[in-house]
């Protein structure tokens, strides 16, 4: 199986867990409970999360601790942004997008547990530079 398989793989695993969330619980959560039920849902299944991930930045010798935090990191190659309101900005997907160049990641999610349907709440973003130089 092809890397660009496995990343398509894994991110149809977490597409499904968070569906079944959304699903079973609805909107209304705080960010850190659906934070914490995606964690669980995804372990269960097998893949790797890690939580609340501080990352820096290195910019032009500036370096900046803990530039971001990304939500979820499933799998070292899969970024999940949460969000839990009642409807996504343009700027959420590009906050993801610069998470994404910035950890030098193909792929991220964006999930809102807030809209009232799963699709509505649902973007995928990705990392175009990343992927087309490691051809993914």
């Amino acid at each position: 199986m092809s890397r660009f398989d496995q990343l398509e793989a894994m991110t149809a695993s977490v597409i499904d867990c968070v569906f079944h969330i959304h699903r079973d619980i609805g909107p209304g959560l705080l960010e850190s409970a659906y934070e914490a039920l995606m964690d669980a849902a995804l372990t269960q299944v097998g893949h790797i999360v890690k939580r609340q991930v501080p990352i820096s930045m290195n910019y032009r010798g500036v370096v900046v601790d803990n530039a971001f935090k990304i939500d979820l990191l499933v799998d070292e190659c899969l970024i999940v942004e949460l969000k839990s309101i009642e409807r996504l900005a343009p700027v959420h997907g590009k906050q993801l997008l610069t998470y994404l160049r910035l950890s030098k990641m193909p792929l991220g999610l964006l999930m809102n547990f807030g809209q009232s349907t799963f699709k509505d709440g649902l973007k995928r973003v990705a990392n175009e530079y990343y992927s087309e130089r490691f051809k993914l």
